[in-house]
């Protein structure tokens, strides 16, 4: 009995049973339907249907192009950085330029807004300096003196206020050039000795408030021969 044992365990396979075992056996657990498919030749499967084709960079092109293109990009922003720059610049200057303005116009706004009231108080100088005249030519000489000693106290006071305190002052004419930016001519008369035209009187004073003149001095001006001729 034990022989026919290991006779019947020593059984040799033929090959059609070791080909059915084969066939019939799973590999790594699958049944023999199921087939493992390699995911490169799906990639090649899909390349060949015409699904998910869409161009893949190579990695070697990336890294040539993102330099060029950074540089260009980079050249771009200077440019615009520039331009900013240049505006910002302007406008700052533009904006100092207009503060600058605007404070000297309101100094000269506040410099000349008594303009009016000291060319009505130039009136008043006038009338102290023709008093002046007439007490200096009065036949009385004590009383004439008394009275334009008084006239011309009061007149320097006043006139020395207005210079000091508002800024006006008068500037003499006579013997001067001609300047009709400062002189108001109101007669001409040649004279053979000049040859520039030349206040020869002064009929009426001109005054200037901080430099400007505020009335012009009304002269007889002294002409050349041939200037007069024309």
């Amino acid at each position: 009995m034990k022989k026919s044992d290991e006779n019947k365990k020593k059984v040799p396979i033929t090959g059609d049973e070791k080909e059915g075992t084969m066939r019939g056996a799973p590999e790594n657990g699958l049944s023999p339907d199921e087939k493992v498919q390699d995911p490169a030749q799906d990639a090649g499967n899909s390349d060949v249907t015409g699904e998910n084709t869409q161009p893949v960079e190579s990695t070697e092109s990336v890294f040539q192009d993102s330099p060029m293109k950074v540089s260009l990009r980079i050249q771009e922003l200077e440019k615009v950085q520039a331009e900013l720059q240049d505006q910002y610049v302007r406008k700052a200057a533009d904006f100092d330029n207009y503060r600058k303005r605007m404070i000297r116009e309101k100094q000269e706004a506040i410099d000349f807004a008594n303009t009016l009231l000291l060319t009505d108080l130039v009136q008043i100088l006038d009338d102290f300096d023709r008093a002046i005249d007439a007490g200096v030519s009065s036949e009385d000489t004590a009383a004439a003196t008394a009275f334009a000693d008084g006239v011309v106290m009061i007149r320097k006071q006043l006139g020395s206020l207005l210079e000091t305190k508002y800024g006006m002052e008068y500037y003499p004419s006579k013997d001067q050039l001609f300047d009709p930016h400062v002189h108001e001519a109101i007669g001409t008369q040649p004279d053979p000795d000049i040859t520039e035209p030349t206040v020869a009187e002064e009929y009426l004073k001109g005054y200037k408030l901080k430099g400007r003149v505020i009335r012009l001095a009304k002269v007889m001006v002294k002409m050349p021969l041939e200037t007069a001729a024309e």
